[in-house]
């Protein structure tokens, strides 16, 4: 049975963040959607912009009749984890996303996600 849009864009798909720093703004792929990307230039512009673009990307497939990859779980990770942080780091982080427009959420797992990558061999990228 063929799954619909409204059911693919609810599934959890990895999404990469990353900072272009040639044209300025960010970059997010989708590394399960071959070619599905978008920019933005502000980390709240490109993932709004990213939603769009895996709703069109999942059309453009289903349309096509191209496979469409289900999303890599590992049962091992939750996605979640709680920490502890001094209050000033805490409110800074609040005001930074605060000034990005988006969540403080969001905004860590922006931070993250680019402290990963800098460290994050090639050949695992």
């Amino acid at each position: 049975m063929k799954k619909t849009i409204d059911e693919y864009m609810k599934k959890p798909y990895k999404m990469e963040i990353v900072k272009d720093t040639d044209e300025g703004g960010f970059v997010i792929s989708f590394p399960e959607l071959p070619g599905c990307l978008t920019v933005g230039g502000t980390v709240e512009e490109a993932i709004k912009n990213a939603e769009d673009a895996k709703k069109t990307w999942f059309e453009a497939a289903l349309e096509e009749g191209i496979r469409i990859n289900e999303p890599e779980i590992n049962e091992k990770y939750s996605g979640q984890f709680k920490l502890r942080i001094p209050k000033s780091l805490h409110r800074s982080l609040a005001e930074s996303a605060k000034r990005e427009g988006i969540s403080m959420n969001q905004y860590c797992v922006y931070l993250l996600s680019m402290l990963n990558n800098m460290h994050t061999p090639s050949v695992y990228k």
